[in-house]
């Protein structure tokens, strides 16, 4: 498996209680071989919680990525379209809220903005969701998505089902084969998989 070369836009969302997960993710992009370009939500670029300050994850957004800046408007963001096109786009985490956003386009982040330019060009987008909702009222959302040309989905599956039975999480360590396949026109599979374990 190798993405050397490949310029990667991984976009993040205020599920910050799955903040720490990904940022090996995004090292382990960069180990091999991609440029890795952070977007960040409004929400992530602005709220403290007990997972940490915006300033905390910024500060590790920008480590883990290698970059001295993050894409953290619409403005910077738009130019991923025309001007200088990624090889693939990556939300993780995705929010209930950015997928419901997404699936109707709504573009409001610069996450969104940066998955949007890279559908224009017809690029993949890869999903990593992290939502509380996603077998409630977001389901048809993201069904709605993964029945759309160029988006394609790390495998998850119910995190907490005896606690939290509509969450879903992406299985985040898949996150790089997913972008491999997903830049060939294939999804990764299974897309459906056991995230719970007694």
């Amino acid at each position: 498996m190798t993405l050397k070369g490949k310029r990667i836009g991984f976009g993040v969302t205020g599920s910050h209680c799955t903040l720490e997960e990904i940022m090996p993710e995004m090292k382990r992009l960069r180990e091999m071989g991609a440029e890795v370009i952070p977007f960040v939500s409004h929400t992530v670029l602005s709220t403290d919680t007990k997972f940490g300050s915006s300033d905390h994850w910024k500060k590790e957004i920008l480590k883990a990525s290698g970059q001295d800046d993050i894409i953290d408007s619409i403005v910077k963001a738009e130019p991923f379209g025309p001007k200088t096109p990624l090889d693939a786009m990556l939300i993780a985490p995705l929010t209930g809220t950015s997928i419901s956003k997404f699936a109707n386009a709504m573009t409001d982040s610069p996450v969104l903005m940066g998955a949007k330019a890279t559908l224009r060009n017809s690029k993949p987008v890869v999903l990593a969701i992290s939502t509380n909702d996603a077998l409630g009222l977001n389901g048809v959302n993201v069904m709605k998505l993964m029945a759309t040309k160029n988006i394609y989905f790390v495998p998850f599956g119910q995190d907490a089902p005896d606690q939290k039975p509509n969450s879903l999480v992406a299985r985040m360590e898949a996150i790089p084969a997913t972008i491999e396949a997903a830049i060939h026109g294939r999804q990764y599979q299974p897309v459906i998989i056991e995230k719970f374990r007694d």
